[in-house]
């Protein structure tokens, strides 16, 4: 005000932008996790919070005005998770986390770009493309043992083991889950070795 530098008042406006995207975003992944660490339990089925899906629509409209292209991929993900996880549709979720991976891949964001890909494998095998499921999983592995994520490897591979069994490679997925559980094991990752004796009783008498 003293100065006239009226140039600052625009940065501020962008500083404060980013914090409120940032802040949108964390806030967005808290219900999200609310929302697992629910489903996970013994009480009853939880129910989406109304307030999910508009933090993470705000932090994209922010991320895309402030042409933070790392940030608008991992909140699209976000948004493409919702409707996966939460909705159950797959319809509405792929087209967020297409759009997701593409800018994480421009970004060299690999973390999201990996879970993106997770999800894109879960629909696929969903809508029965295993082959397309089984490239989608086996690349976000890829990637997330490039960045030492050898938990969320495991996890993959649970999923690699079921499409095995469903292309009636049975040999491939009990060999899979094993390779999953001694990973699981030493990651000390307790919910996917949970994941894999869940897999080996479901494959018990499958050919």
């Amino acid at each position: 005000m003293y100065n006239g530098d009226v140039g600052a008042l625009a940065e501020a406006d962008r500083d404060l932008d980013a914090v409120e995207a940032d802040t949108a975003l964390a806030r967005g992944r808290i219900l999200h996790a609310r929302f697992l660490s629910g489903r996970a339990g013994d009480g009853p089925a939880p129910v989406e919070d109304p307030a999910e899906l508009p933090l993470f629509t705000r932090a994209a409209e922010l991320y895309r005005a402030l042409g933070d292209v790392r940030g608008e991929a991992e909140t699209l993900f976000w948004i493409g998770c919702l409707h996966q996880v939460i909705r159950r549709d797959n319809d509405s979720a792929v087209p967020y986390l297409e759009r997701s991976c593409r800018l994480a891949a421009q970004t060299g964001d690999k973390p999201t770009r990996a879970e993106a890909l997770r999800h894109l494998g879960i629909a696929a095998h969903t809508a029965g493309r295993l082959d397309e499921a089984r490239e989608r999983l086996e690349e976000s592995s890829g990637l997330r043992r490039e960045i030492g994520a050898l938990p969320g490897v495991a996890a993959n591979m649970v999923g690699l083991a079921h499409i095995a069994a469903a292309q009636s490679r049975r040999a491939d997925a009990d060999a899979i889950l094993d390779e999953a559980d001694a990973i699981a094991q030493s990651q000390g990752a307790s919910a996917i070795v949970r994941q894999i004796e869940r897999a080996r009783a479901d494959f018990r008498g499958v050919t």
